[in-house]
């Protein structure tokens, strides 16, 4: 595994500017830090050219603090890149200047270089991704063609969400005729066909986030959250009903990204509707994500990032840090999962321990917590659901498969997901969460028995706690409980 490293990203956005800390696995790192300022430097692109001095004076600010906050958390590189707003501004050279003053070393990305990073950033977090890509800033909108782990076509658009609302004032219709229009001119026409729209952006992401709370979905993980095309249309419509108060009022929901919802909302009717996308799917990840993501070799971006997060994480909070690869070696002999079942298997494994240092009364929750709340990529909801019910099970809580999991995968499902768990009970129980045990150990399933076979010198270890959670296991599986020594 590549050592920790410490990085630090500011983006300096047509709407936002954000500051990023990350820290850890380089195929996933974890997020240290993350904070936005909504400085719009693209809010008077349209009417003057250049970025007005209010946006530009909270910019500096902005920048000023981000600048000491990350020589403060000692990162080991930090990397300051700025989109449209600052590309197309008569004055932008004048906010690179101030950057540079306070030590920081601006890359202006092209149109191309930020179609690129958006196309990575959803590869990172959606590894198997094929479909079109929309990045949406306040200054542009980027379309990506992702396939088979890799970015082939791009391009540009200035239809970033800041300046929709002046292309829709000029009449009904416009804004369809508009996009029509570049799309065909770019050759892209109907090239999302039967695929998803991957969205990217924190205005696209708003859409999600009120469609969750709209439906009551009960997950509040916005990636890979799926909207059909017609959920699209209507949500515009739903929008413009609600108003902004009522939209204020719904969680997790930026208040900076309300004022353009209901343009955001227009261009992607309208964009998916030319390109003929089936479905959108939000993505967590985005620009950052991919500059980290284009930065990997070809081993590394081909590493597992449910794998790698969960490795991190038992590293971090688990007992023995070997113990979830082996644990997962040791109890895969009992299932015939295909490649996606057996690397949610392996997750589940790996985060074994998370719950030991909780409250004995409350591993069991803390198990589900992590599974469904944790920061993991690579892995829809049923996954989630999976996930959390073989840790439940493993640290405790028994059979049940408490809220939200049984509204997210099925009961065939769970009840595997079930035995898993009582397969990492088994295992975690025998060997005390250390390796030598497993490795000296084996658990097959013959037609009638669940045969556990231990050396000689291990014999001792068979005790009653044991003996019970074998029992248990091998009943699950109807089976009758056996031990060769």
């Amino acid at each position: 595994m590549p050592s920790a490293h410490r990085t630090a990203i500011i983006d300096i956005g047509s709407n936002s500017i954000r500051l990023v800390v990350y820290d850890g696995a380089a195929r996933l790192p974890a997020t240290l830090f993350n904070e936005k300022v909504m400085a719009g430097l693209g809010r008077s692109l349209t009417e003057t050219g250049a970025i007005d001095e209010a946006a530009l004076t909270m910019a500096t600010t902005a920048l000023a603090r981000f600048a000491s906050l990350a020589r403060e958390m000692e990162v080991d590189s930090i990397r300051t890149v700025a989109t449209a707003a600052v590309r197309e501004a008569s004055n932008g050279g004048q906010l690179i200047a101030i950057a540079q003053s306070l030590g920081l070393e601006v890359e202006l990305l092209s149109g191309e270089a930020e179609a690129l990073a958006a196309g990575y950033g959803v590869l990172s977090g959606i590894p198997e991704a094929d479909g079109i890509v929309g990045d949406l800033g306040g200054g542009s909108l980027e379309l990506v063609r992702v396939v088979a782990g890799t970015v082939t076509d791009r391009v540009s658009f200035p239809l970033g969400v800041l300046r929709i609302g002046a292309i829709r004032e000029k009449g009904k219709g416009t804004l369809d005729r508009t996009v029509a229009m570049l799309l065909a001119e770019a050759g892209w026409t109907g090239r999302g066909a039967g695929l998803p729209f991957y969205l990217v952006g924190g205005s696209w992401r708003a859409l999600a986030r009120l469609d969750m709370h709209l439906t009551g979905y009960p997950l509040p993980v916005i990636h890979e959250y799926a909207m059909p095309a017609a959920t699209v249309t209507r949500l515009q419509r739903t929008i413009q009903q609600l108003g902004k108060g009522k939209i204020r009022a719904v969680p997790n929901l930026s208040s900076g990204r309300i004022a353009t919802m209901e343009d955001a909302a227009a261009l992607l009717g309208v964009l998916i509707k030319h390109l003929g996308s089936r479905e959108t799917v939000a993505s967590a990840f985005g620009l950052r994500e991919g500059l980290l993501y284009g930065g990997l070799t070809v081993e590394q971006r081909q590493e597992d990032p449910l794998i790698v997060a969960a490795r991190d994480e038992a590293q971090r909070s688990g007992r023995f840090p070997e113990h979830g690869d082996l644990l997962d070696a040791w109890i895969a002999p009992l299932f015939d999962d295909d490649a996606d079942l057996a690397r949610l298997r392996h997750a589940a494994c790996l985060l074994a321990d998370v719950g030991w240092r909780a409250n004995p009364e409350f591993r069991a929750e803390r198990g589900l917590e992590i599974a469904l709340h944790g920061n993991w990529v690579g892995i829809d909801a049923r996954g989630r659901a999976l996930l959390a019910q073989a840790l439940f099970t493993s640290l405790g809580g028994g059979f049940e498969s408490p809220p939200p999991i049984g509204q997210l995968a099925g009961l065939d499902d769970l009840e595997h997901a079930k035995l898993w768990g009582l397969a990492m009970r088994l295992g975690q129980r025998l060997s005390g969460g250390v390796a030598g045990p497993l490795r000296r150990s084996s658990l097959t399933a013959t037609r009638d028995e669940l045969v556990l076979t231990l050396e000689s010198d291990d014999a001792a270890l068979y005790g009653e706690a044991v003996e019970k959670r074998h029992r248990a296991l091998a009943g699950a599986l109807g089976l009758t409980a056996a031990v060769e020594v």
